[in-house]
């Protein structure tokens, strides 16, 4: 008998104290989701729309800036040091042959000119491909083979998809993804 007393004791105690810390003062402060906070100053950090191009044909002291610029003005901004990166790093484009063009048909100027506005473009009314071999940057899948298509524009010369001048410079080896694209969105492969 004496053990259930103690028992009652405690769950009397145990009782009262929840009745002391519980009120009904929580009704009155009722948080509303309010959204995101938009306030304060943001700075754009990085734009990549093509991959590889900032990080190979912007110098290191230039990637701030070009990280920053509006693309309206990157083409004035960087396009000539996009092409004497391009003739220098390709002995595709003959820097003594300004008609000297890649798979395109573009000169280094025409596809500097291209390059230099980082901006990834989006057909609205035909197939979206980064390169097939018959549409050009009208945006880009994941199956895309981005690295390829940059290479064969660049080391491929005017016969890139044929017959590439510099073959060995014109593929990274990475024929495919590790994992299958899902179906669904959000389309990505599982990460494991």
């Amino acid at each position: 008998m004496k053990f259930n007393t103690i028992k009652l004791f405690a769950v009397a105690i145990l009782a009262s104290m929840t009745a002391i810390n519980c009120s009904n003062d929580d009704d009155i402060n009722i948080v509303s989701p309010t959204g995101p906070d938009f306030s304060g100053t943001y700075i754009q950090e990085d734009q990549m729309a093509r991959p590889a191009i900032n990080t190979v044909f912007v110098n290191d002291d230039m990637k701030d800036t070009f990280n920053t610029t509006i693309p309206s003005e990157m083409g004035a901004m960087f396009q000539s040091a996009f092409q004497t990166k391009l003739e220098t790093l390709s002995p595709a484009y003959n820097p003594e042959n300004p008609d000297d063009a890649n798979a395109l048909g573009f000169t280094a100027a025409q596809f500097t000119g291209v390059l230099a506005t980082d901006v990834l473009t989006v057909s609205l009314d035909g197939p979206t491909s980064f390169f097939d071999g018959t549409n050009v940057l009208t945006g880009r899948a994941l199956a895309d083979d981005v690295i390829d298509v940059e290479l064969i524009l660049i080391f491929g010369g005017e016969d890139g998809l044929s017959d590439p001048e510099f073959p060995g410079l014109t593929s990274d080896n990475v024929a495919s993804n590790d994992k299958d694209f899902l179906t669904t969105f959000p389309y990505l492969a599982s990460p494991w």
